[in-house]
């Protein structure tokens, strides 16, 4: 223990003599680290998803940094320290896990993150259990979150069975205003309706559809790329090649792939 706190009292001096020395770090402020912080939250991502542990243990150093980083620029004004971060994420988990710290008797993980939620809608005060979830998040996360939240308070389906022919339903109502040529709104809005089902439907067979999407894009990306050289070796480009000559090195593509 006493290394590890070593540790982070040398990266909290190393802040300081950085912003107190170096010109860039003298002129950052939150708002100038806010789109490099999103930027190292993705290569973090990046690096869990290749499952590169080493590579994992860097982008959280990145990470650790910017949050220190932005816990020195606030103490500069006075408004809060990182003593002052900490302590309020101490205070947070212990309130929010009644479970371990009080007398709460849970029988499941779905009870402690219901818990969870209830706790956290309690303490913001939010008139929506939906009031938690960052209108910025991209739209498949954002999705999840909400349908996790709704279902923390009960209002979900029941089986997994339910929420398929809900997906069922929604392809053949999409299938419909196409097939009609109804507006384009009014297909936006059904598609729409099919992703949240379909997104809604993962998440009862438990598999995060964002990694899922993730998955397909890589093997489609290596795929692709396989087709590409090969076609050089052939002296061809894609344009000069026909639909079936490109299914040949597709297929050969998917052939040689190791699972994931």
């Amino acid at each position: 223990m006493q290394e590890k706190i070593e540790a982070f009292r040398r990266l909290l001096e190393i802040m300081d003599e950085l912003r107190a020395k170096c010109p860039w770090d003298k002129k950052q402020t939150l708002e100038s680290l806010r789109y490099l912080t999103i930027e190292e939250t993705y290569e973090l991502s990046d690096s869990i998803i290749k499952k590169d542990l080493e590579s994992v243990k860097k982008e959280l150093g990145d990470l650790m940094l910017h949050l220190v980083f932005y816990s020195k620029i606030a103490s500069e004004s006075g408004a809060f320290d990182i003593t002052d971060v900490l302590n309020n994420i101490i205070e947070k988990l212990i309130h929010r896990h009644p479970h371990i710290f009080g007398d709460v008797v849970v029988k499941d993980a779905k009870e402690v993150h219901d818990n969870w939620e209830k706790i956290k809608l309690k303490e913001k005060g939010n008139k929506s259990v939906l009031s938690g979830v960052p209108q910025s998040l991209p739209a498949m996360v954002k999705a999840y979150r909400i349908q996790e939240k709704a279902s923390g308070v009960g209002f979900d389906w029941e089986k997994p069975e339910q929420v398929w022919e809900k997906v069922k339903e929604e392809m053949q109502e999409l299938r419909d205003n196409v097939d009609k040529n109804e507006h384009h709104d009014k297909k936006e809005d059904e598609l729409g309706d099919l992703l949240f089902a379909l997104i809604n439907y993962a998440r009862f067979i438990e598999v995060n559809p964002e990694d899922a999407l993730e998955r397909t894009n890589r093997k489609f990306i290596s795929r692709f790329q396989y087709l590409e050289e090969s076609a050089k070796k052939l002296g061809k480009s894609l344009h000069e090649m026909s639909l079936s000559e490109m299914d040949i090195y597709w297929n050969e593509a998917k052939e040689m792939e190791q699972p994931l």
